[in-house]
């Protein structure tokens, strides 16, 4: 509900008009003799109650006239009162202005200011007190009126507010304009027939109004009248014949209610009035893949989208939609095709960017993915969550000179998130510059001491990272701090174990470790690798063999071909374990050791 209210300058003219009958009586000097005497007539309740306010008025009038003296006392308390209204000290505001009310309590602006100040300040019963006095006391006021609605609604009195809205139009000429006020009232209640009656009546006053239409719509749509609400929109569609959004919303009510092939034949409609609509093109996507029809309504939805007159937000919910839809096969295509021509029809907006890389990553174009997500970066680069996706697919791909370039970068705008320090120091780790890691690692560590999962994932890398710097004591504490949050995490049970046999120390812890990960993947290579190299250091070659054999059933890895080399060479094979060796050097990546091994054909650790 729109409030206005009078201006200052209107205020003051409203405390010098003549405030009741009484004062021009009262200049009379003489009383002109009665006329003669005719039939009293009955009078109607309205009259009695009209002449009991009058009386009432003028007896206040005559308890205490109001001297020019005490006038301006109240005309200058109402100014400085309204003046810190607008101020928004409510306080002073009313102290002033009930100052100037108590000088002169029968002028009904001074009662609104009271009431508008009061329901500012939050108090809604004086609010309604002073707001109920101004209506009494100036009945022909809209003004007041709609304060004093406000008042009601305010407590959600909602009864109330209709019924002064009710009295305002019957009582102040030229006020049938809120009705479409009070029918606003109706439906906010949920109203609907007494909201309907009230538009109907507007209708009559006023003639045919789109906005009449509008709600009467939505109402008989409420009421499950659709053959009305239809009807409503015909007659829009007549009363506007070049305004096509009439159309399309018919069209929107056809393919809402099922009844799509008017839906199809209203779009067409719009179509023929506007040939580059998206709207009509959208509404015809959406009925063709309803009705089965997938060829059709790709097309229509491509052409949609290649229009600039599809808003960019709209193109971003439909592609949201293809979202959470994926990964599908049989949307994949078509969510990639829009995603391109969304980014192609809009090539400065960074949202159609990100969304388009959302796709690619759930259709596995990681690649892809991340040079749209920069491109999108190139544009805006405040949104953290791009820039997580770009670090993210960086460390699924391994590769560590963009991740360290693009954590950097990240970290100049975002230096308070963890995740960022996380892959950072991860970056720097295998780039083997460990101590760096370590830094960022244990920098990150501290602002994530509200997420335990988190933390864990960091002492873990920390337990790497300690490790290629041989701080051995650090690098167990941070895997058994890692351990302790979640016994079962893979990456510091295997790799805890596997630095302990490779140092050759609490081989039994380390067992137990490496024990635990291959009966619970006990087709993992990398873990059957470890295990059988905690076992080779317990000098339990046979144990080692038959765990490296597993292993070698599905890993090409050098590292493990060495070790079931040296595995064979305890074991005495040490023709068998050269061959080993030799594959291993062959493959690459192997120890730094090999070339030892293959030239003296013995064991060197």
């Amino acid at each position: 509900m729109r409030r206005v209210f009078p201006s200052i300058i209107v205020l003051l003219a409203l405390l010098h008009l003549p405030e009741t009958g009484w004062a021009q009586q009262s200049q009379s000097g003489s009383v002109p003799p009665p006329a003669k005497a005719a039939k009293p007539r009955k009078l109607s309740r309205k009259e009695r109650k009209e002449l009991a306010r009058r009386a009432e008025l003028e007896a206040a009038g005559r308890q205490r006239q109001l001297s020019e003296k005490d006038r301006e006392a109240s005309e200058a308390f109402f100014v400085e009162g309204v003046k810190y209204v607008i101020l928004e000290d409510y306080n002073k505001a009313l102290e002033r202005l009930l100052k100037a009310y108590a000088l002169n309590p029968t002028n009904a602006a001074i009662s609104y200011k009271i009431a508008e100040t009061n329901l500012l300040s939050g108090n809604l019963k004086d609010a309604g007190n002073f707001a109920q006095s101004a209506v009494k006391l100036d009945p022909k006021n809209p003004y007041y009126y709609l304060l004093l609605a406000q008042t009601f609604a305010s407590q959600k009195q909602y009864d109330q507010a209709a019924k002064v809205y009710a009295q305002l139009i019957q009582d102040v000429p030229d006020s049938g304009y809120y009705l479409f006020n009070l029918a606003d009232l109706y439906l906010a209640q949920g109203k609907l027939n007494e909201a309907l009656a009230t538009l109907e009546r507007a209708e009559k006053q006023f003639g045919p109004l789109d906005e009449v239409s509008f709600k009467k719509q939505q109402i008989y749509l409420k009421q499950n009248n659709l053959d009305k609400a239809l009807l409503e929109g015909e007659a829009l569609i007549k009363a506007n014949p070049d305004e096509i959004r009439y159309v399309l919303a018919q069209a929107e009510m056809y393919a809402a209610n099922n009844r799509l092939p008017d839906a199809v034949r209203v779009a067409e409609q719009a179509l023929r009035r506007d040939p580059d609509s998206p709207q009509a093109r959208m509404i015809l996507a959406d009925v063709y893949r309803q009705q089965g029809n997938a060829a059709e309504s790709e097309k229509q939805i491509k052409l949609a989208f290649e229009s600039p007159g599809l808003d960019i937000d709209d193109k971003v919910r439909v592609l949201v939609d293809f979202i959470k839809q994926l990964p599908n096969p049989k949307i994949e295509k078509t969510a990639l095709d829009l995603a391109a021509i969304t980014v192609r029809v809009h090539p400065k907006e960074a949202k159609a960017y990100s969304v388009a890389g959302d796709i690619q990553t759930l259709t596995n174009r990681k690649e892809d993915a991340r040079n749209t997500y920069l491109q999108a970066i190139k544009l805006d680069n405040s949104r953290y969550q791009i820039w997580q996706q770009v670090v993210l697919i960086d460390a699924e791909l391994n590769q560590t000179d963009s991740l360290l370039r693009h954590t950097e970068r990240a970290l100049e705008l975002f230096p308070n998130q963890s995740p960022l320090w996380f892959y950072n120091g991860v970056a720097y780790v295998l780039n083997k510059q460990a101590a760096k890691g370590v830094k960022a690692l244990e920098y990150g560590r501290k602002l994530a001491t509200d997420n335990p999962e988190l933390l864990a994932q960091f002492d873990t890398q920390l337990g790497d990272a300690y490790h290629e710097l041989k701080e051995h004591a650090k690098s167990d504490a941070a895997y058994e701090a890692a351990l302790t949050f979640d016994a079962n995490n893979a990456q510091a049970l295997n790799n805890y174990s596997y630095f302990l046999s490779v140092r050759g120390e609490k081989l039994d812890r380390a067992k137990e470790m490496s024990g635990k990960l291959v009966k619970q993947f006990p087709d993992n290579d990398t873990y059957l690798d470890t295990y059988a190299w905690v076992l080779y250091k317990q000098k339990d070659y046979a144990g080692a063999r038959q765990y490296l054999e597993k292993a070698l059933q599905t890993s090409k890895d050098a590292t493990v071909i060495e070790h079931y080399g040296d595995v064979l060479f305890q074991l005495g094979e040490k023709d068998k374990a050269h061959a080993e060796w030799l594959r291993a050097k062959k493959i690459g990546g192997a120890s730094s050791l090999i070339d030892r091994k293959i030239k003296d054909k013995k064991l060197y650790e």
